[in-house]
């Protein structure tokens, strides 16, 4: 017997096997699977959209913080390295000043009449001032006279015969280098020493006749 009140066929219209559609339950879809859903594959269901709902959200939560360390590296390098243009182009004034001291020739400061000692040394202040305004930002004067050639914060301008110091050592600064927290603004302009001894053989070996001496006895009086 029909009983959905919503199928108006005669109960002879309604073929043999056809499953009676009850009240609460799904009608099977042609070609698919049972409507009517168990409470377990609910469940299922459920745990499946928490456990993505999860992992976006620690998903999120990981973009967050990477966003916010990102912000705090940015604001850092701003005001480390905010100022890198400007202090580059006030080093260029700070040399010219240096030139305008190397052309007056101590003999000429010694003759100089009392206004023209007064210049100088204002120019001698002034620059003092400059590169200390500068130092309290960050910027650090290189002067690696005697140091080995870094090619990181060094520009080799020309080579000098030299046996008596290690290759690639720097004899001679043509123009001191600056850096402003770990970068550098300018390289420092050096010579470097030729014909000597390889660096890392002169370090590896910094005593050789000591060495000599403990290995053969007859030299040490044994």
């Amino acid at each position: 017997m029909n009983t959905d009140p919503k199928d108006d066929r005669a109960p002879d219209e309604i073929q043999a096997g056809e499953p009676a559609v009850e009240n609460g339950a799904e009608a099977p879809v042609e070609g698919g699977e049972a409507g009517p859903v168990s409470e377990e594959d609910v469940l299922l269901r459920l745990a499946k959209e928490n456990e993505e709902l999860k992992d976006r959200a620690i998903r999120l939560v990981a973009e967050m913080d990477n966003l916010r360390k990102r912000t705090q590296r940015d604001v850092a390098d701003a005001r480390s390295y905010g100022i890198a243009n400007f202090a580059r182009d006030m080093l260029t004034v700070s040399d010219n000043l240096q030139r305008a001291l190397q052309a007056v020739s101590q003999e000429a400061r010694e003759q100089a009449d009392p206004a023209m000692k007064g210049l100088v040394e204002g120019v001698e202040i002034t620059e003092r001032a400059m590169l200390s305004a500068l130092e309290r930002h960050g910027v650090k004067r290189i002067d690696p006279q005697g140091e080995r050639f870094d090619p990181h914060f060094h520009q080799a301008m020309f080579e000098v015969p030299n046996a008596d110091v290690p290759a690639n050592t720097v004899v001679q600064v043509v123009q001191p280098g600056y850096v402003i927290g770990d970068r550098v603004l300018r390289p420092a302009m050096v010579g470097i020493a030729k014909g000597g001894p390889k660096a890392e053989a002169a370090e590896s070996n910094p005593q050789p006749e000591k060495a000599a001496s403990e290995a053969d006895p007859a030299s040490s009086g044994a």
